[in-house]
């Protein structure tokens, strides 16, 4: 190891039943550098992560540290002894104990604590960290950002040499942002070295000096944060290189209906407690169009906001050109929207109800549950939706839980299509399903456009966006940065506007 190496990973290698989360990986961490863990969902981040800090072993490779040489990190306590501190995006200390008593919790003898010595050693530390908090205070009284800080500081007082921040900034403000990158290069000044998860670009460029790019689980490359232009940094994490503008728009039927072009939704400066910026967006009849962006740009945040399935905090909605309010999903529905969410498991399907109860539950909830469906309506509408999505199930009263992935999501699909929406969202339909059902659901999506359905779709495959939007929002830190249509839709313009720029640290 060179000596000022605080960290070397090789060959990496984790598996989890019928998936293999990271492949040969390789990850080193000099003393004082601020180095970007980046990569897309799915990339392996946060099973890199994992198995350094040991929650998870790893199956095959080496971890090597700084005046320690090879170490085993069989559990977190094993990281800590060893000087690996993380500091994660959800505050793990307890908010009614003071920061003192955060800072040393677990690191002292309970009734025998010397609690003037405790606070006098915690003052000193916040002070030298120049971290905008007292020993004394209840945690609870602190910002999000002060807050981390003080875990960061309990860190620090732990002797770590290697300091995970993962996306430690996703809940904070522009200030809040420049005071924690003011600690962390204080600390890269005292050698510790800081591993950086985040999805915020800019930040990136503003504060590390290394980039480490994952993709699918593999190592896609180590970079010099000069070498490693914006546009090429998405690039690696999309797996795209820039002259790849193959299959850029699959044909398809137009809508040509006598409404054709007249705008079905459109908002106004629309805003949710999601900490998405305030946005404009409009949707045509018979429309494909999408949100663009890298994970964490807000591009579901962006969706959730019109179907009202996050607090809405400001803006103006209109329907067919007449102003409505959308708070809450059962108002989008009754407005004619429909909304596929993200996470099929967590927001999606109810697994232990059959497909048939599955598919009716929407039109269910929009009729009223005092109006029950008979059974032979419920068999009736779930047989019809089985055929024309080619669902594969025993019956219709297979429980949806025993179903592949793929054929839950046409389940969920087919609840949303028996609604008959004017007006559909299908945010990461094809996610983590077969290639034979992804074609089934891009082909679903423009058929349905060319009967007049206007549709927002987002993918995190750039390609299957561009087979099936016609225009492209594209959204960078929780923002709308540009929109594609027409010739712009190619990969190239994608990537470009992604990193704020053609010739942007180029």
């Amino acid at each position: 190891m060179k000596d000022n190496r605080v960290l070397e990973m090789r060959g990496i290698c984790k598996s989890f039943p019928g998936v293999r989360a990271l492949s040969n990986v390789d990850f080193s961490l000099n003393e004082g550098e601020i180095h970007a863990l980046m990569g897309e969902n799915g990339a392996g981040k946060s099973t890199l992560i994992k198995v350094l800090t040991g929650v998870y072993t790893k199956d095959e490779g080496t971890i090597s540290l700084k005046g320690m040489g090879e170490v085993q990190i069989h559990s977190p306590q094993d990281a800590q002894r060893s000087g690996i501190s993380t500091v994660y995006q959800e505050i793990t200390l307890c908010p009614n104990l003071t920061v003192a008593e955060n800072m040393y919790i677990g690191r002292t003898e309970g009734a025998l604590t010397n609690w003037k010595k405790m606070n006098e050693d915690a003052d000193r530390i916040l002070k030298s960290l120049d971290i905008p908090a007292s020993a004394t205070q209840q945690l609870a009284s602190c910002s999000i950002a002060v807050q981390q800080m003080v875990a960061i500081a309990r860190a620090v007082d732990m002797d770590c040499k290697v300091l995970i921040l993962d996306e430690p900034t996703s809940s904070l403000d522009a200030q809040e942002v420049q005071k924690l990158f003011g600690l962390m290069r204080d600390l890269k000044a005292r050698g510790v070295g800081i591993i950086f998860v985040t999805h915020f670009l800019d930040q990136v460029y503003e504060v590390c000096d290394k980039i480490t790019v994952l993709r699918d689980g593999q190592l896609v490359g180590e970079f010099e944060i000069k070498d490693l232009p914006r546009v090429q940094l998405v690039a690696k994490m999309l797996g795209k290189e820039m002259d790849d503008l193959s299959d850029i728009k699959g044909e398809h039927e137009t809508y040509s209906g006598k409404d054709a072009g007249e705008t079905v939704f459109e908002a106004e400066g629309l805003q949710s407690d999601a900490g998405i910026e305030p946005f404009d967006f409009y949707i045509k009849k018979g429309e494909v169009n999408g949100f663009i962006g890298l994970l964490g740009s807000g591009r579901s945040e962006s969706v959730r906001a019109i179907f009202g399935a996050d607090r809405v905090l400001s803006g103006k909605v209109k329907v067919h050109g007449k102003d409505v309010k959308i708070q809450k999903p059962l108002d989008a529905m009754k407005n004619g929207i429909a909304y596929l969410p993200e996470d099929r498991k967590i927001d999606g399907i109810i697994g232990d109800l059959s497909v048939r109860e599955n598919i009716i539950l929407a039109l269910q909830v929009l009729t009223g549950f005092f109006k029950p469906f008979s059974k032979a309506e419920q068999y009736k509408f779930a047989d019809e939706y089985i055929k024309k999505l080619n669902i594969k199930t025993a019956s219709a009263d297979t429980p949806i839980k025993s179903l592949s992935g793929g054929n839950q999501q046409k389940v969920i699909l087919a609840r949303w299509l028996l609604m008959h929406p004017e007006y559909l969202i299908l945010d990461e339909p094809t996610r983590g399903i077969d290639v034979g059902t992804k074609v089934d659901i891009q082909k679903l999506v423009l058929e349905l456009a060319s009967e007049g359905m206007s549709v927002t779709f987002i993918s995190s495959e750039t390609d299957e966006m561009l087979r099936t939007c016609s225009r492209l929002i594209v959204l960078r830190d929780r923002k709308i940065v540009g929109e594609l249509s027409e010739d712009d839709l190619s990969q190239n313009k994608i990537m470009k506007t992604i990193a704020g720029g053609e010739n942007e640290n180029e």
